[in-house]
């Protein structure tokens, strides 16, 4: 009897750990399973892009995974059942339950509402491909009318500040107002955060900073101070969540549904459960939980990796960094900034701009599609066996030595 991995979500975490345990597990004792709801790799770093109007790359999962035996089910994940080790699945057939001896939870995040009434009717998000792509049609249809039209985008954060820019810079003849609860580009340095302010400037974007909105509405925001701004599309980048399958399963999960690990991102409950990604609660190096971020998803990734491969092959688990060194923002095509952090989480004084930022931003995402839609490296011979493991019942089973 094969051992059952299930990886649930193939976005940069879930895919990520299906390739190299793919690449490092001998397939004659293994056997890998990869459940993601759409058939395509959608590069969530880039949404932005995609609803400004670029064409992005989503390469199809079925060709990101031929000739590595890793198994694709397209289907979306209704429950989890740590204590049967079933998850259940619907997909166009009805669905059904996939058994598991070790499970890896990446199901990632999505657009968080925060119960501001009219947000979920109303606003537009990019925290998914189809939902980028809404934006997208209507941001056409603005641009088809005589005047164009209105975009407000609600939240400051990384996302907010890209998806402001990118509109701006790539449909000029539409008129964006990004809306900061506090001081606009907070967390960044001083130099940051003039950069922001420049860029802005460039590209004709208003900033309304100490603005908190209380409802969206079909063609206007209401503010807390009682002012309504006029809206023909609403972008709300106000902050993620998690699934709330988790919450659900029994695991244990943090007030925000993210799953409690431990330092080699297994659940503190159940022993053959590991989360990675925006999904895991994982505390860093340096003591803070690690924000939710693709530089996490990749640190939290090649810990989950080293751990899974360990306990199945009875060595050693190597400690990988979990850090956060920073962030990268683009600022449209040809500008972004780097501004790295220190152990505190705070914004280092001095920062890079401009063109290098932008380059060095690029760079990272085409080497992230690049890994992800080669997930194997092309299947080195080398494969670990299975050995007899103490915590688990499928590992005894198969009574193979390393």
């Amino acid at each position: 009897m094969k051992h059952r991995i299930v990886i649930l979500g193939a976005g940069y975490a879930g895919a990520f750990v299906a390739g190299n345990l793919a690449r490092r597990l001998s397939p004659a004792y293994t056997e890998i399973t990869v459940v993601n709801a759409e058939p395509d790799f959608v590069q969530r770093l880039r949404l932005h892009q995609l609803a400004a109007g670029q064409e992005i790359e989503a390469p199809k999962l079925a060709d990101v995974f031929a000739g590595t035996g890793i198994r694709l089910r397209l289907a979306r994940v209704t429950a989890v059942d740590p204590e049967c080790q079933v998850v259940t699945v619907a997909d166009v057939d009805g669905g059904g339950e996939l058994g598991y001896d070790t499970l890896l939870y990446a199901l990632g995040s999505h657009g968080d509402d925060r119960g501001v009434p009219g947000v979920a009717e109303q606003a537009f998000d990019i925290a998914a491909r189809p939902s980028a792509l809404r934006l997208r049609e209507r941001l056409d249809s603005l641009g088809r009318r005589r005047g164009g039209g209105r975009v407000l985008v609600v939240g400051d954060g990384l996302t907010g500040i890209e998806t402001a820019t990118e509109i701006a810079e790539s449909r000029p003849g539409l008129s964006v107002t990004l809306i900061a609860r506090s001081v606009l580009g907070a967390r960044l340095s001083a130099g940051a955060r003039s950069h922001l302010r420049q860029a802005c400037d460039r590209l004709g974007i208003t900033v309304l900073e100490h603005t908190s909105v209380e409802a969206v509405e079909a063609t206007r925001v209401l503010c807390a101070d009682g002012t309504a701004l006029a809206s023909d599309a609403t972008v709300w980048t106000a902050g993620f969540a998690v699934n709330p399958i988790a919450a659900a399963s029994g695991l244990e999960v943090t007030e925000n549904g993210q799953i409690v690990v431990d330092r080699t991102m297994r659940s503190v409950s159940h022993s053959n459960v590991y989360a990675a990604g925006d999904s895991a609660y994982a505390i860093g190096d340096n003591g803070r939980p690690l924000p939710m971020s693709c530089a996490s998803a990749g640190y939290t990734s090649k810990q989950a990796i080293e751990a899974i491969m360990g306990r199945l092959t009875v060595r050693k688990i190597a400690n990988t960094k979990l850090v956060y060194p920073g962030n990268h923002i683009s600022l449209g095509r040809q500008d972004g900034i780097l501004q790295l952090v220190d152990d505190e989480a705070q914004a280092k004084p001095k920062y890079v701009g401009g063109r290098k930022a932008a380059r060095i931003k690029a760079g990272i995402l085409k080497m992230s599609l690049w890994a992800t839609s080669h997930p194997t490296f092309g299947l080195p011979k080398r494969k670990r066996r299975l050995a007899a493991a103490p915590d688990t019942f499928a590992e005894k089973a198969l009574g193979v030595a390393a």
